[in-house]
């Protein structure tokens, strides 16, 4: 042996040495000096060098600052889409669009454990006579699109903005139980006595895992794992947040996030700034992808021109009449599919038209409803204790906390209409009365014509919600990211569909 490998092989044994030695040393807090997770000097439990895990489905989008808003002649002429630069924070966003396999796996857990609810089963089944039109034959997608499996990887459409953060509410739930079930902190219930079980509220209160019941309420208590979680004295607890093991919620998508995901913005290599503001999710100008090996392919679905929805036999462009698979195409930069065309995809915010002249620099949002747990008194081994309250679904019931009697209290709590639908900007300030209902406010703002019958009044209101991205049945135009349109949080059609996002929790470092 050499010397140059001996002198290697000391070193590498050194550094094993050192690391076997560090291991063995507690933290300690840099302000006291006293030890972490030891129960001699106090046991305060601390989780060092946590790091998020990537949610599954998702892929990391690194958060930065962007030009958000208009990038081409605004040809509907609504001037609500006004350029502005805007920081966004890290976060998580579904690689594809939440497909017909994925609201199946949803709606079969529903009927599964919501059997004894037949009412909330209907609510999450998407509507399939979207599809119907009124000079059209559409019957065999109103009967097969959602149910075949044919379209398995087609993206869910039919389901409003209600369902969707009604699906976000679920994924977050049985992604969470999944890993405590893994951990061995609480066991899977089990789903064969489930589906035979009749009574709705045990199945409801008791069996039904939501993360936040079981952080929250001391009256639910799912079956303990073959390795509970034990704290340093050697009893029981239950998980929580400080642990770092459960997941953030799954949620949409704020518009600023999705429009920025959509540009997949990016520094120039070496420098601090970015090159020429795309126009579309790809590189250019062009709806054709320039690459020879794919030359002259439709980079994306949707209409190229009257009454073309697909090309010319022997030579189809776009290979879609309606709906793609979510994985066709080429994804963008950051590894996202059909970020434009395919459907259009459900944001979280609230639609006004002047949003974008007072929006927030940093996470720009609209639609914020501060909200608190719902909480009742119960009584447990004599003693009165606030429990959270349950809805249908077995979820928390979050309420705004102000009494919706006292308009200046709720208002605070209710700022959807802020500087766009409120006193400050109506054009009927003569009218107002302050405090206003936020409901009445947006009437007041949007439907300044009260004669007529409403014939002329505008379709905005506090459930207006965005949807971005173009569809099969768009033209080029809507495949820009900054495009925004709107409909009633109610409401689905067979163009909308939807992605989830999940915030990064801690420092923006990019991920490995």
């Amino acid at each position: 042996m050499n010397k140059r490998s001996i002198i290697k092989g000391t070193v590498l044994l050194m550094a094993i040495a050192m690391c076997s030695c560090f291991g063995k040393k507690k933290e300690v807090s840099n302000v006291t000096g006293w030890a972490y997770n030891d129960k001699e000097t106090g046991g305060f439990e601390v989780v060092k060098n946590y790091k998020q895990a990537t949610p599954p489905g998702m892929v990391f989008i690194e958060g930065g600052t962007f030009t958000m808003g208009r990038t081409q002649e605004d040809i509907p002429g609504e001037w609500n889409n006004v350029p502005r630069r805007v920081t966004v924070s890290s976060f998580y966003m579904d690689q594809y669009e939440i497909s017909n396999l994925n609201w199946n796996e949803y709606l079969h857990w529903m009927k599964l454990v919501m059997h004894n609810y037949p009412e909330v089963i209907q609510k999450a089944t998407p509507d399939s006579t979207v599809w119907r039109t009124e000079m059209a034959y559409n019957e065999p997608y109103v009967e097969y699109y959602f149910t075949h499996v044919a379209y398995n990887d087609y993206p869910v459409v039919g389901v409003s903005w209600e369902q969707a953060n009604d699906y976000c509410q679920w994924r977050t739930d049985r992604a969470n139980e999944l890993i405590m079930a893994k951990a061995g902190i609480i066991t899977l219930p089990d789903f064969e006595g489930v589906k035979d079980n009749e009574d709705a509220d045990e199945v409801r209160n008791n069996i039904v895992f939501n993360t936040r019941k079981y952080m929250m309420s001391s009256e639910y208590n799912p079956e303990e794992g073959k390795k509970p979680k034990l704290d340093l004295y050697g009893e029981n607890r239950k998980v929580n947040m400080s642990d770092g093991l459960l997941f953030p919620d799954f949620r949409l998508p704020t518009e600023a996030e999705w429009e920025y995901a959509a540009y997949a913005v990016t520094a120039q290599d070496g420098e601090e700034n970015s090159g020429e503001k795309k126009q579309f999710p790809w590189p250019g100008h062009q709806m054709r992808n320039p690459e020879k090996k794919f030359r002259g392919q439709m980079q994306a679905n949707y209409v190229r021109g009257r009454g073309d929805m697909m090309g010319m036999g022997g030579k189809l462009n776009d290979k879609a009449t309606i709906t793609n698979r979510v994985d066709a195409y080429w994804p963008n930069e950051f590894g996202l599919y059909n970020m434009a065309g395919n459907v259009n995809e459900w944001v979280m915010d609230v639609y006004r038209t002047q949003t974008s002249e007072i929006t927030s620099e940093y996470n720009s949002f609209r639609g914020n409803e501060y909200k608190a747990p719902l909480m009742t008194e119960s009584t447990q081994e004599g003693n009165n204790v606030k429990v959270p309250v349950i809805d249908s679904l077995g979820r928390v019931k979050y309420v705004i906390p102000a009494d919706r009697e006292n308009l200046a209290e709720y208002t605070k709590y209710d700022v959807r209409n802020f500087g766009d639908g409120d006193a400050r900007s109506s054009m009927n300030q003569d009218k107002w009365l302050t405090p206003v209902d936020p409901d009445a406010a947006t009437k007041l703002m949007y439907d300044p014509d009260e004669t007529n019958e409403g014939l002329l009044a505008s379709k905005v209101s506090n459930r207006s919600r965005v949807y971005k991205g173009g569809s099969w049945k768009d033209r080029a135009y809507w495949l820009n990211p900054s495009t925004r349109r709107y409909l009633d949080q109610g409401k689905s059609t067979s163009d909308i569909g939807f992605r989830c996002a999940m915030t990064r929790l801690g420092g923006e470092e990019y991920e490995q």
